[in-house]
């Protein structure tokens, strides 16, 4: 969520050439050709070649800051050339014992299925209701209607485990308060500027539940694949329906003011303080669940937009600030799932964006 890159130039690893040795003017892309758009036309640090970001398979939504390798210097045997472009990864081993432990679950049958016929019987309950009373009600959030098949779900997870192997994460669910970091004392709901909605009591509970069959292994409907141009992307596997919880995002709490010229581009603004120095992010490079994967719509283009059916909302759960990810439609199955980048800021850059 850094600002980006406002002009091209070699990165860190070799010293910029001088504006009068007009080099960088016969730099063109190796992919198009082109040497338009020169302020995202990126220089590898290994071999001088030039790329656009939008000309990157994946793309990448701005020019990094620090050493950049193109693909094929990423590619050999230095340890020290990384690129942030993902390749396809390996399958994460479909084993149900290597998932459980991967994802730490939890596993009780005789309380899943406890859980389930008390689902079930509550359901019975409210069908058995006499008289009802007509009035408008808000709308309340709904828990994630995992799928029936086991296997299903080994696969659903697998997916995730092969994404966050990819990417060098862990898995977690949960916001996390490392070391260096700020502390959890400084998320606090109240200092947001302009005050932030309360999440009720009712969808706080649907929130927990989420949880509790996560932690069952009962899990959501997603699949993490793999786009060329996209990278990893999230799908429904079953249909979602309209303000279906889909998960909350999570990771590392940081203050802004630490991040504000990192080049993660999944950070997440957490708490927007009227002190801006008190101002909270969510870094999900290093701990982080499926949220980090689901892509943004291009904000530029009708079609683009059309795209959204997740709304991202920051809510006060307990004096906390906490960021949910809701259907805002009905989702079929198979469908890409995606939300807005810029729901407020207007800082993101999505007009390369698919």
């Amino acid at each position: 969520m850094g600002p980006a890159t406002p002009l091209r130039r070699r990165t860190q690893a070799r010293p910029a050439a001088r504006a009068d040795d007009g080099d960088d003017d016969d730099v063109r892309c190796e992919a198009c050709g082109s040497g338009d758009s020169a302020a995202e036309l990126l220089l590898c640090d290994g071999c001088d070649r030039g790329l656009h970001i939008f000309c990157l398979r994946p793309i990448l939504p701005r020019v990094p800051s620090g050493d950049w390798f193109c693909p094929s210097c990423s590619s050999s045997s230095s340890p020290s050339k990384k690129s942030p472009i993902a390749k396809k990864p390996k399958q994460f081993p479909l084993v149900q014992t290597k998932i459980v432990d991967f994802f730490k679950i939890q596993r009780n049958p005789a309380m899943s299925a406890a859980a389930a016929e008390s689902s079930e019987t509550k359901k019975r309950k409210r069908k058995q209701g006499g008289i009802r009373v007509v009035c408008k009600k808000k709308r309340k959030l709904l828990p994630f209607n995992p799928s029936d098949d086991p296997a299903r779900r080994l696969r659903q997870m697998a997916s995730l485990a092969t994404a966050l192997t990819a990417t060098g994460a862990v898995f977690s669910n949960e916001l996390t308060y490392a070391a260096g970091m700020a502390p959890r004392s400084a998320n606090r709901a109240a200092l947001e500027s302009g005050g932030m909605q309360v999440l009720p009591r009712e969808d706080a509970e649907t929130l927990n539940q989420c949880k509790k069959m996560m932690e069952r292994g009962e899990w959501p409907p997603l699949l993490v694949v793999y786009d060329p141009v996209e990278g990893f992307t999230v799908e429904a596997d079953r249909f979602i329906k309209d303000l279906t919880i889909i998960t909350e995002y999570v990771g590392d709490v940081d203050y802004l003011k630490k991040r504000e010229h990192d080049d993660g581009d999944s950070m997440m603004t957490l708490l927007s303080a009227s002190t801006p120095s008190r101002s909270l992010v969510i870094c999900p490079d290093k701990r982080s669940n499926i949220a980090r994967f689901i892509n943004g719509i291009n904000n530029h283009t009708p079609d683009g937009r059309k795209k959204q059916n997740l709304k991202c909302v920051r809510f006060d759960v307990d004096g906390e600030c906490r960021v949910l990810l809701v259907a805002n439609r009905d989702i079929s199955k198979g469908e890409r799932l995606y939300y807005d980048y810029n729901g407020s800021e207007h800082e993101y850059p999505t007009h390369h964006f698919v």
